[in-house]
């Protein structure tokens, strides 16, 4: 007895979409993806950059730039620091000035005897110690006169030393400073260069990745569609199928149709005759 087959089979089209996923999921998964076209990269330090760490470094000027005027400073700090800044004609002003008051001190003792003798005191007594109190006064304002013009000359001396010194300080402490924001603006500025150099490698990174992926993409949304479709017309076609006979079944057939047609002539294969 035939065996009759009965199969719920989807939409023609969907069969055939179905096909086309599955060939091309093959083809485009069957080649392991180059990623070496999208890996990666760093952008590499800008000329600035590279400039900052120069100035910043043991060969530029940035680190330890105020050792130079440190060493500097050095002999404007010792005992005898202030003889560097005294007048190298001190001394001629000195000599010239003592001259000058050794004249006028002389004029001024003529006088003391010019006023003794009209005094008729001349040699006498009077006369003698006038002379002598002029003349001790008169070394006296001399020499304070020589020790205020030298203790001038040496404060002047000091004075110089000490402003030398304090340039000196002031120059290694303001000149790293003005390095620091050279290489500070210098590093900044090549940060900047380089975060726009890495946003291009990274956007044609991400291109070529979008590339590769294309394929992979495009089966995805090709998958996805396939699933819903499936999913949305279940059951609309069905199909019978009768398998073929087999050869002692044909045989058999023929067999069981041959007699009942001599049978139906004859009537020896009648049933009813069968007992008679």
């Amino acid at each position: 007895m035939p065996v009759q087959q009965t199969q719920i089979l989807p939409a023609p089209f969907l069969g055939d979409i179905s096909q086309q996923y599955a060939k091309e999921l093959g083809s485009v998964t069957g080649a392991p993806l180059q990623t070496g076209a999208f890996a990666p990269t760093v952008a590499p330090q800008t000329g600035l950059q590279e400039q900052a760490t120069t100035l910043a470094g043991t060969q530029g000027k940035g680190i330890g730039a105020f050792e130079q005027y440190l060493t500097a400073a050095e002999p404007y700090a010792g005992p005898d620091a202030y003889k560097q800044f005294m007048s190298p004609y001190q001394q001629q002003v000195i000599d010239a000035t003592m001259t000058s008051f050794d004249k006028q001190a002389a004029m001024q003792r003529r006088g003391i005897s010019d006023r003794a003798l009209q005094a008729g005191a001349y040699g006498g007594a009077r006369h003698g110690i006038a002379e002598s109190e002029y003349d001790a006064a008169s070394d006296m304002n001399r020499n304070l006169m020589e020790y205020q013009m030298r203790q001038q000359g040496y404060g002047q001396g000091i004075a110089g030393a000490q402003t030398a010194f304090g340039q000196q300080q002031q120059l290694a402490q303001t000149v790293p400073g003005m390095y620091q924001q050279d290489i500070s603006t210098l590093g900044r500025v090549g940060a900047t260069d380089q975060a726009q150099a890495q946003a291009e490698a990274d956007a044609i990174r991400e291109g070529k990745r979008m590339e590769a992926y294309e394929p992979y993409e495009r089966l995805g949304y090709l998958g996805t569609g396939v699933t819903g479709l499936l999913g949305g017309y279940p059951g609309q076609y069905q199909s019978t199928v009768t398998p073929n006979p087999t050869p002692l079944q044909s045989a058999l057939g023929i067999g069981a149709t041959g007699a009942g047609i001599y049978g139906a002539v004859t009537g020896k294969y009648n049933p009813m005759n069968m007992f008679q």
